[in-house]
């Protein structure tokens, strides 16, 4: 046989493709045993998903997955470590478990070939690969110049070759080609007792070798490749292996998959730990990406899935379509119309009958003449009809789904049905769209919005919004109250709203806004659009376009307070003249509210004012006290800063006689710095500054609650302080009310402050739980909380991993089966406190204190430790309680502020 590389073309195969031919293509071995018993050292197998050291996207994941799941590679302590070479009694055991012989080792001792030295654990094994001809005794006893014991040597990759060809029973194979020339430039190098088994390989399709025409037959082999060989070795091989199922995928969710296995339907429930790939691919994918009928190979048990691998991912099913002619739904036989007939179907209860957007509808609702597709079945002899669907007729239906989208122009919108399928209908100016008891325009339906429609001679009769999903109003702002909005609809109606607790309010150029900065004015309002929330109430209010004139800090000319007319001069110089009256707001230096005739005395000239108009009508006037901005500019030495205000204005400011900044005893203009959002409060005389306050917004972590005295006890850094919340706003992350009573010692808090005063305070959620999706790429991070619920957080934004104070960002220093806490930053910014994890010893348990103690190594160790209130003890997916745990116990103890969050028991 010719072996010339250059020519000679070899199919790579699913044994050592990836791994004998590029040199680490594959999966975990992890499996470190005893050296004094049968049974020292032996853990059960273990989900791939709980090995701390393989991420997603890990290269050998999916070999992984399926040989855990077979029970082939079993863990230890949670680890694989991939990367570890593998001694030759380590692979001997791999390749009898791989073959379904390691079952059949002998409780009787039996001796070694001479020269054959393994640790106690190995030694049946061993034997029993001698016993089955995976191992030559002639060649394993011939003596060497290695001091090291036979069973401690490092697998090769000629030595692996032999061993995975003798496994597959191809020795015939490889003792005809012993011969010949392997034809890889590091020929030399190969044993001669080797190299028909490398010829054996290539002839089988087995590997190609390395790069540069090498096959390095001394390199050794990962635990990682070894697992690969046999994962891919098992299409080779005629083992069969138990709690295996191959079929047809007949039912996918979320949560469960159900597969047709010849005979019956079986349901497996799928979880976080669940690997999910295809046959042609290494990449893990979604359950959901399975599709329905396609072939699948399945390995669980106890009605749980491990492993699923889409074998094919064609659909076994065939459509016929035609035109419907009539039904008869106690006979189970439907009709359709042909030029030569009337072909005759039979259904049966579960034949689904839906509509083109994959709704499920009465059979006796599909009119004659309508086109259908019948689907069915080409897994069995039955050919059972599955589903007959209406793509095109007259719909009349009432359903329930998600408003995906809607085009005004066209007069069009989208549903998102129960089952995830899509369909498009049209409204006419007949069409009624409802919020609870309010009817609603066309533009004020919103993507997202859970709905209840009813389709009457396929054209949109009504839409009914049912979801608490946010909605929005436009119009212009004619009053703003405490309580209540006034506004003007685009037809001219005047409507009435109620505001929620602390409505967001955004306005284009001014930085964080408030009621006062709105326009609210029966001719000139703003135009705004408002969101409602479930309750019809008020959340934010949108300015789309600021309907005034305004002059920051201008300066008086002169004011006549018979007429009410008042000269300015801008920031620029420009002259302005505009007319005060009974309804201007008027604003003193101190923030009272005087009479006209009061303030017009005030209006002396030099006397600086902000000043908004609309025309030359005045609606406020205020005397200038302060500057609001971002620093553009500072100069510490030259005791100025150039403030940038909302309205785009820059204002070079001097010598502040103090600095004020939350967290610091005595600031200076050297604790400011540019982009720093800053209030400079001025004298009387509108010339000096009198401090400077910062703007700011920090997360802080509670170390006491008094919410009766409404103190709160804060560090943040290495600093510690005491607010006093009295009168403070406490909202949720979603804007809604908040009480100080749910909070405690070790939450989060975000706090507004001006300077040193406070203004509100944001709660902030945490999520704990165990890592079990990592996905860089797509950058989402998902954990499973105690109760087993699964979340995916989007992290795209930005990730900052917290260990211990040392923070890395990005997703890479995270692995699975970490325990996390997750919040967000003040700035938005997610963060992931990982949890330090600690191997115990029980010994005893402290009811009265709800202390735990364990056996200690040292005598100043610490042993006892407090349990969370909601601690969660359990082995596996099975819960404990404290009380179960017994002296010596080996566990695994998770901590969140030295207080005990989380037990594993191994």
């Amino acid at each position: 046989m010719n072996r010339n590389h250059k020519g000679y073309k070899r199919t790579v195969s699913a044994l050592l493709a990836a791994s004998l031919a590029f040199g680490g293509a594959g999966a975990v071995y992890a499996d470190t045993a005893g050296s004094t018993s049968a049974t020292a050292g032996v853990t059960s197998a273990s989900v791939t998903g709980a090995f701390s050291d393989i991420t997603t996207g890990f290269w050998a994941e999916k070999h992984i997955y399926k040989l855990a799941a077979q029970g082939i590679i079993i863990g230890n302590n949670g680890l694989f470590r991939p990367g570890d070479s593998v001694t030759q009694q380590e692979a001997v055991l791999m390749a009898l478990r791989f073959m379904q012989l390691d079952g059949q080792i002998s409780s009787t001792a039996t001796a070694l070939p001479s020269g054959i030295e393994v640790s106690n654990y190995y030694k049946p094994y061993v034997v029993l690969a001698f016993q089955n001809n995976l191992l030559d005794k002639v060649t394993e006893s011939a003596s060497d110049n290695s001091k090291t014991a036979w069973g401690s040597r490092k697998a090769t990759r000629e030595w692996v070759a032999e061993l995975l060809v003798r496994a597959l029973g191809k020795t015939s194979d490889a003792q005809a080609a012993a011969s010949e020339p392997s034809g890889f430039a590091d020929d030399s190098k190969i044993s001669a007792d080797k190299r028909g088994y490398i010829n054996a390989a290539i002839d089988l399709g087995l590997t190609n070798g390395l790069s540069g025409n090498l096959f390095n037959p001394q390199g050794e082999v990962t635990r990682a490749q070894l697992a690969t060989f046999l994962s891919r070795a098992e299409t080779q091989s005629q083992a069969v292996y138990a709690n295996t199922t191959s079929g047809i995928v007949t039912a996918i969710g979320s949560g469960s998959i159900t597969v047709f296995g010849g005979v019956t339907n079986a349901v497996y429930s799928l979880g976080a730990s669940t690997g999910v790939f295809t046959s042609t691919s290494e990449t893990a994918i979604k359950a959901t990406d399975i599709p329905l009928y396609s072939k699948v190979t399945l390995i669980g048990k106890n009605g749980t899935a491990s492993y699923v691998e889409l074998t094919d991912a064609k659909p076994q099913v065939e459509n016929i379509q035609g035109t419907f002619a009539r039904l008869s739904a106690s006979g189970g036989k439907l009709w359709l119309k042909t030029a030569d007939g009337y072909p005759e179907y039979a259904f049966d209860s579960q034949t689904a009958f839906t509509d083109k957007g994959g709704s499920t509808i009465d059979p006796a609702t599909i009119t004659e003449d309508s086109t259908v597709t019948i689907m069915r079945e080409t897994y069995t002899s039955q050919r059972k009809i599955l589903k007959v669907q209406v793509t095109s007729g007259v719909v009349n239906k009432t359903a329930s789904g998600t408003l995906k989208s809607i085009d005004t122009s066209a007069k069009t919108v989208v549903f998102t049905g129960s089952t995830g399928s899509e369909e498009s209908y049209s409204y006419d100016d007949h069409s009624q769209f409802w919020y609870q008891n309010t009817k609603l325009a066309a533009s004020d339906l919103k993507s997202g919005s859970a709905v209840n429609y009813t389709i009457k001679n396929s054209v949109i009769q009504s839409i009914e919004v049912t979801g608490a999903v946010d909605r929005t109003v436009t119009g212009t702002l004619q009053e703003i109250g405490d309580s209540t909005i006034v506004y003007k609809t685009a037809d001219g109606k005047r409507a009435v709203k109620l505001l929620a607790d602390s409505p967001v309010i955004a306005i284009p150029g001014i930085l964080a806004p408030t009621a006062e900065d709105l326009v609210a004015d029966a001719v000139g309002g703003d135009k705004v659009e408002l969101t409602l929330n479930s309750s019809d109430q008020v959340t934010k209010i949108n300015v789309l376009n600021h309907q005034y004139d305004q002059y920051i800090s201008s300066s008086v000319v002169s004011y006549d307070s018979n007429t009410g007319m008042l000269t300015l001069t801008d920031i620029s110089g420009g002259a302005h003249v505009v007319k005060l009256s009974k309804d201007t707001d008027v604003v003193s230096f101190d923030g009272s509210k005087p009479s006209l005739t009061v303030f017009g005395g005030q209006l002396l000239q030099g006397k600086k004012l902000n000043v908004i108009a609309i025309g030359d009508r005045a609606l406020t006037v205020k005397i200038v006290s302060s500057y609001e901005g971002t620093i553009q500019d500072i100069s510490p030495t030259g005791r100025y800063f150039t403030l940038k205000t909302s309205s785009g204005q820059s204002l070079k400011l001097y010598d502040p006689a103090s600095v004020e900044v939350f967290g610091l005893k005595s600031p200076s203009l050297n604790n400011l710095a540019v982009g720093d959002s800053v209030t400079a409060l001025l004298t009387n005389g509108q010339v000096d500054i009198s401090v400077v306050k910062k703007i700011q917004k920090l997360q802080l972590q509670l170390t006491s609650v008094n919410a009766a005295a409404y103190k709160l006890g804060v560090k943040w850094g290495s600093y510690t302080d005491e607010l006093n919340a009295a009168g403070i706003s406490v909202t949720d992350e979603n804007g809604a009310s908040a009480n100080l009573t749910a909070l405690k010692a070790g939450d989060y808090i975000n706090a507004s402050f001006l300077g040193n005063k406070l203004l509100a305070l944001q709660t902030v959620s945490q999520k704990m739980g165990q890592v079990t999706g990592i996905d860089a790429a797509a950058g989402t991070l998902t954990i499973k909380d105690f109760a087993g619920a699964s979340q995916t957080f989007n992290v795209s934004g930005g990730v900052k991993i917290d260990r211990s104070g040392t923070v890395n960002t990005g997703l890479g220093s995270l692995s699975l089966s970490e325990r996390v806490e997750i919040r967000k930053d003040a700035d938005g910014t997610t963060i992931a406190s990982v949890l330090p994890a600690q191997s115990k010893s029980f010994s005893s348990y402290d009811s009265v204190n709800n202390l735990a103690s364990f056996k200690r190594s040292t005598v100043d160790e610490a042993y006892q430790f407090s349990l969370s209130p909601n601690v969660y003890i359990h082995q596996g997916d099975t819960t404990l309680s404290v009380q179960s745990l017994k002296e010596n116990d080996k566990l695994t103890v998770y901590f969140k502020n030295n207080v005990i969050v989380e037990i594993v028991k191994q």
